[in-house]
């Protein structure tokens, strides 16, 4: 009888060890986040970051991964099956071609902020540019433009120039940007006398860049932004687009400088 006690008293406390020990690592195991990917304009990239932050600390089951680049280059990379649950673009034009691609679901296509083209100089720069037509100038002999094949803001510029018939003559000057931000960059860094960027993106480098001029646009600068039709978890896509659309969401993106669509 001893002997049946004392392997008994072994035994029990064994076993509920191990229990203890299962239970334990079963809660210390980390809970994988979902990763929802957001593919958006560059011109985008600071807001949809604070955007991000304050989506992900109300819904803790995702990480949300943003990519950011020009929107055509977004659209051709989601065309070509790279990962996106949602793609927010800089112009009506790429949304367009994603629609005609068949990479987004139409009807969750929505426009939520709007932009303003502006003419910017660097901060230290003594080339007078107070208007288009000042990028005729002989001293004049660089211009960071986007490039219009591509890029959205590259497309409002030559739409800008082209309305002021001043297209031929400062395209001949144009440094083209592969993307919003590389066109702000090359006014900052003062490789170029003027640039042609959104208000969005002059004022976040405010110190480096002024701006000389705002340009009139004759269509409205919209951004649209919809849950691809490739995604693997529409439900939190529709949520994210909810967010950026929600009065939060809004806040945010009114905070970095952009205006009601």
């Amino acid at each position: 009888m001893p002997c049946f006690s004392l392997r008994f008293a072994f035994r029990a406390p064994m076993r509920a060890a191990g229990w203890v020990a299962a239970l334990s690592l079963g809660l210390a195991a980390p809970a994988h986040a979902a990763e929802l990917v957001v593919s958006a304009a560059a011109s985008l990239t600071n807001a949809f970051k604070a955007i991000a932050q304050q989506y992900e600390a109300q819904h803790p089951d995702t990480k949300v991964v943003l990519n950011f680049g020009a929107s055509d280059v977004l659209m051709q990379q989601i065309a070509r099956g790279a990962p996106a649950d949602v793609f927010a673009s800089a112009d009506q034009q790429a949304m367009d071609k994603a629609v005609a691609e068949k990479v987004i679901k139409p009807e969750s296509r929505h426009d939520f902020v709007a932009n303003q083209l502006v003419l910017i100089v660097p901060a230290t720069g003594t080339v007078p540019v107070h208007a288009l037509a000042d990028l005729t100038r002989p001293e004049v002999k660089r211009v960071a433009i986007g490039n219009p094949a591509s890029v959205p803001v590259g497309r409002y510029a030559k739409r800008a120039l082209d309305a002021a018939q001043l297209w031929e003559p400062v395209s001949a000057k144009a440094v083209l940007a592969q993307n919003v931000r590389q066109a702000l960059d090359y006014v900052s860094r003062g490789e170029v006398e003027a640039g042609l960027v959104f208000s969005t993106d002059a004022a976040i480098a405010a110190d480096k860049v002024k701006v000389a001029s705002a340009v009139p646009l004759n269509v409205p600068l919209t951004y649209p932004i919809a849950v691809t039709s490739g995604t693997k978890q529409p439900q939190q896509a529709t949520d994210f687009v909810a967010f950026v659309m929600s009065p939060a969401g809004q806040a945010v993106l009114a905070k970095y400088g952009f205006l009601k669509p």
